[in-house]
């Protein structure tokens, strides 16, 4: 059963917005990864180098996250941000959009997920290594029929809009 506020499959992508427009960040955490803890009980994790940038303006040069060694400080300032745009690409990439006009980027990686973003009711998005995007998603969704296990749904696009902004 879909909801007016589930994330929604394009051919190339899933819009997270419905489901994410308007979550602010109200933990980050850091250790091998970067973990954004959002409203509502969804989580974001980048382990892989991300970009950072204000598009509104152009303020903010674009600036390299890498979780691995914990040189993520440029991320702070998404605390307390809500998210007015989130994309996840089915080329494993993703892109999320804070209020401010901070855009936060992350490609696939070729050995290793990237990222994922989990949340309530089943839902969880990875990206995989070399590319492509994982789905779950639970109670009723689409992607997984009754009596089926939770085997995600997975997914690829040869472009990733993303690399083309590191």
């Amino acid at each position: 059963m879909r909801t007016e506020t589930d994330p929604v499959e394009h051919e190339d992508r899933w819009i997270l917005s419905p489901r994410l427009r308007g979550l602010r960040v109200t933990r980050i955490s850091i250790d091998f990864m970067l973990t954004l803890t959002l409203d509502s009980d969804w989580e974001v994790i980048l382990e892989a180098p991300a970009r950072l940038a204000r598009v509104a303006d152009g303020t903010i040069p674009r600036l390299l996250l890498t979780p691995e060694t914990q040189d993520v400080a440029a991320a702070l300032p998404l605390f307390g941000k809500a998210i007015l745009s989130a994309v996840a690409f089915k080329s494993g990439a993703l892109r999320l959009v804070f209020d401010g006009g901070i855009e936060l980027t992350c490609s696939s990686d070729p050995t290793s997920e990237a990222w994922q973003i989990t949340g309530p009711r089943g839902w969880r998005f990875v990206s995989l290594p070399a590319g492509g995007l994982a789905v779950w998603s639970g109670s009723g969704a689409s992607e997984i029929a009754p009596g089926e296990s939770e085997t995600p749904r997975v997914t690829s696009s040869a472009t990733d809009p993303c690399r083309q902004l590191t």
